[in-house]
């Protein structure tokens, strides 16, 4: 399983990061999140449940250090030497007295970085306080700096390869939402449609397969339907439910999330009310969308549309959206929210996510979008209007 990219297009990402490193006054970078470990490596495997990192220095080639036996899958999905794989030796796994940041720590002491100015994410789900202290008393000399987030902001304009990959992975999850369509009726186990689902999600098309979602495919059915992120169970469908969809499709790793909403039957005239509402102002959305937009204006121009009806929605619209493994596939950059003033740019990939969530019943509408040079492109593209199934 080689590279999913040439080597060129790492030697670039390495280039961002180390650029920014040298702003910041960093000699190093511990890196914690996985998505950025394959982002700045290709390293792709489902090890992350175990202390690892990638360390980048700012004149040096990046370093993969990670448990043993998981040492083979940097050495054949990554272009990283020998040198640059340091495993942890099995007996450090989970063991009562012993952390594997201890060796990780006495590693980059060898290399000379106690004394120097390292960085660290302070908020990245596999990087936990107790590997951070335990990294801290193996190098008591260095100055630790806050450096969350420098990763992922280097990882939100992508490259035309990455945009390739993701116009790949809306193709799959469009596959699924249709298979979705055609499987959910009255009577149909919620576990049965997402059985259809994961399999065409993973089984991809006769061009290439899909990889394991980043974020859980999602079933708003019933009760359920008023809150944003319930699993799916094995009750059964029933006749005028409401039910919103949200799938991804991913492919060499990077996601694209795409919802909609099905009515099984006869529904309110408030859901297609609301359905027209919220199609409306995704299109005021995508109008607004564009390089040099901020992001609070591209939400005000979909506020606008809602107070036109009398809707309201407090979460955000959007977030930035690429390359992720479970749980999340946000970049946890760019949201669309009042008061965000990032300036969106060419080559940003956004989730807009238009979910409603009322008192007894939801929808869902969304799309992945690419910021162009003039505007914005949807890379899923499928019906938008709440699809009744009769």
């Amino acid at each position: 399983m080689p590279p999913a990219f040439p080597k060129a297009e790492y030697e670039a990402r390495l280039a961002k990061v180390q650029a920014e490193m040298a702003r910041r006054g960093l000699d190093a970078l511990v890196i914690g999140d996985p998505n950025s470990h394959n982002w700045l490596t290709g390293y792709d495997a489902w090890s992350f449940y175990t202390p690892q990192i990638v360390l980048v220095q700012h004149d040096a080639e990046p370093i993969w250090m990670g448990r043993k036996m998981d040492g083979g899958a940097a050495r054949f999905t990554t272009y990283l030497t020998d040198d640059q794989v340091r495993p942890y030796p099995e007996d450090c796994v989970q063991r009562e007295g012993v952390h594997p940041m201890d060796f990780i720590g006495a590693s980059m002491a060898e290399l000379g970085l106690d004394g120097h100015v390292i960085g660290y994410e302070s908020d990245t789900y596999f990087f936990t306080p107790k590997a951070f202290t335990r990294l801290q008393a193996a190098l008591p000399s260095a100055r630790w700096q806050d450096a969350d987030l420098l990763v992922n902001w280097c990882r939100t304009i992508k490259s035309d390869a990455e945009v390739e990959v993701m116009r790949q992975a809306a193709r799959l999850v469009e596959g699924a939402m249709t298979v979705a369509y055609e499987t959910i009726a009255p009577g149909v186990r919620q576990c049965d449609l997402m059985a259809a689902v994961v399999a065409k999600q993973v089984g991809g098309n006769k061009d290439f397969g899909g990889d394991l979602t980043a974020l859980s495919p999602l079933i708003l059915a019933g009760e359920a339907a008023t809150t944003a992120h319930p699993m799916w169970t094995d009750e059964k469908f029933v006749a005028g439910q409401t039910v919103a969809l949200e799938f991804g499709g991913t492919r060499k790793r990077y996601n694209a999330g795409l919802a909609r909403t099905v009515q099984l039957g006869a529904g309110p005239q408030r859901l297609f009310d609301t359905a027209n509402a919220v199609i409306e102002g995704l299109e005021a959305v995508l109008e607004a969308m564009k390089p040099g937009a901020i992001a609070h204006d591209v939400h005000r121009a979909w506020q606008d549309v809602l107070d036109q009806y009398g809707l309201t929605k407090e979460s955000r619209i959007g977030y930035g959206i690429g390359v992720g493994y479970g749980p999340d596939w946000g970049e946890h950059t760019v949201s669309l929210r009042p008061g965000e003033t990032t300036v969106l740019q060419a080559n940003m990939t956004i989730h807009v996510m238009l979910g409603m969530w009322l008192d007894d019943w939801g929808m869902e509408m969304s799309e992945t979008t690419l910021v162009t040079a003039s505007g914005v492109e949807c890379l899923t593209t499928y019906p938008r209007d709440i699809h009744v199934v009769t």
